[in-house]
């Protein structure tokens, strides 16, 4: 047992790089769990690996007593004196154990104990490499796929690729190599598990890092970023140097930069914006290409209403909305998008809204809160409808039809 225990720990010392007295520790505890499995775990043993013989030695311990009730662990005066005259009641012998029959299987058992301690630190090693490096990109090559998502070979180790994390309109199959941003490192059971994605809005301020050096350097700083993964993205910059044009540093020479950043992405559309303290111009430079007519800003609701040219109604909404999702998103703030003939219809029908509030004397919101926005939802309301306005009683739905009547526009 002596020759193969030691080629075990000293080719696993060399190849792995591991402590050899964790491997003597684990060799010990290799020995002692096969002792146990052969005579019971209720033995007092005492194992050790000496260097200089390289044999395990394996000591059981029986305290001396004058009536024995447990064979394993004790033994009477008169069975001690034989190996020892001076020994009295209460002390300790120690016995060493013939362990040969149990070479091969502590030998196995070392060496599969060994490597799961070498996993182990492995994959300690690993957790402390890649936690660090949440937020960084990394590149592999898809492995295998499986209900969670695409399985990524990092070379050491694997990332996993999420479902939700994908770009929809992507397609990989086994071999392909591709790019990730590490979102998430979790110590897990079976070994560190590193979560990427390619969706993550993070992900396009990343590549920006990369490919612009004016970003990486901090002379133009990424405000914010809004995606629809695969389709199409804002990013808003910012620079404090007059001599840089934030646009044109992330756009680069003939789009050079731009490009390498759509062309990882699939063809992502990206809308570079200039960003602005002031919410309205920021608002206005979102929404590009719309050209914008008004802003009002309502600062304590974070609502924003936009007026635009009839024509420009699309432009500002996009495809689907797309546009204008993206610039809230960007902003933060709600948007509400109107064309200014619609504008000027509800601004006509709120006008007339305070008269009538004024006459039924409650709150115009009131009446928005039960969803009456015109004179017109007003008088075609039932009385009971009507009763479902707060602060409306019978008497001031009388004052109110008589005040509509004189507000008809056949009667102005």
């Amino acid at each position: 047992m002596n020759l193969e225990l030691k080629k075990v720990i000293e080719q696993i010392s060399k190849d792995k790089g591991i402590d050899k007295d964790l491997l003597i520790d684990t060799l010990e505890e290799a020995v002692r769990a096969s002792v146990y499995k052969k005579y019971g775990n209720d033995i007092d043993v005492e194992v050790s690996f000496n260097e200089e013989t390289n044999e395990i030695e394996v000591y059981q311990f029986k305290i001396v007593v004058e009536e024995v009730n447990d064979p394993k662990n004790e033994l009477t005066l008169e069975e001690a004196r034989i190996h020892d005259q001076n020994v009295q009641i209460g002390d300790e012998l120690g016995f060493k154990l013939n362990i040969e029959d149990l070479g091969r299987i502590a030998a196995q058992s070392a060496k599969q104990i060994i490597i799961q301690k070498m996993r182990d630190a492995e994959q300690e090693i690993i957790y402390e490499e890649y936690k660090d490096r949440i937020g960084e990109i990394i590149s592999g090559i898809i492995q295998r796929r499986d209900k969670m998502g695409w399985i990524i070979n990092l070379g050491r180790t694997e990332a996993l690729l999420p479902k939700n994390e994908l770009i929809p309109s992507e397609r990989y199959v086994r071999g392909d190599r591709i790019q990730a941003y590490i979102i998430d490192v979790k110590k897990e059971g079976r070994g560190p598990q590193i979560i990427v994605s390619r969706s993550h809005p993070d992900y396009l301020k990343a590549l920006f890092f990369r490919e612009v050096p004016e970003v990486a350097e901090g002379i133009v700083k990424i405000m914010a970023v809004a995606r629809d993964p695969g389709k199409r993205a804002k990013v808003s910059v910012m620079t404090q140097d007059s001599d840089v044009d934030p646009v044109g540093a992330c756009v680069g020479v003939k789009g050079s930069r731009i490009h390498n950043i759509v062309s990882e992405l699939k063809g992502e559309r990206i809308d570079i914006v200039v960003w602005s303290p002031d919410i309205a111009t920021y608002a206005a430079n979102a929404l590009a290409p719309a050209r914008i007519s008004k802003i009002f800003v309502d600062e304590d609701e974070k609502i924003l209403e936009v007026i635009v040219p009839d024509d420009q109604l699309t432009p500002a909404i996009g495809q689907r909305g797309q546009n204008v999702k993206l610039a809230s998103k960007l902003l933060g703030w709600k948007i509400d998008v109107y064309t200014e003939t619609r504008y000027n219809q509800l601004n006509e029908g709120r006008k007339t809204l305070e008269q009538l509030a004024s006459v039924a004397e409650i709150p115009i919101q009131n009446f928005l809160d039960a969803g009456f926005e015109n004179l017109d939802d007003i008088e075609k309301a039932t009385e009971e409808e009507l009763l479902n306005i707060k602060g409306l009683s019978l008497d001031k739905i009388k004052d109110l039809k008589a005040a509509i009547n004189l507000l008809k526009p056949n009667n102005s």
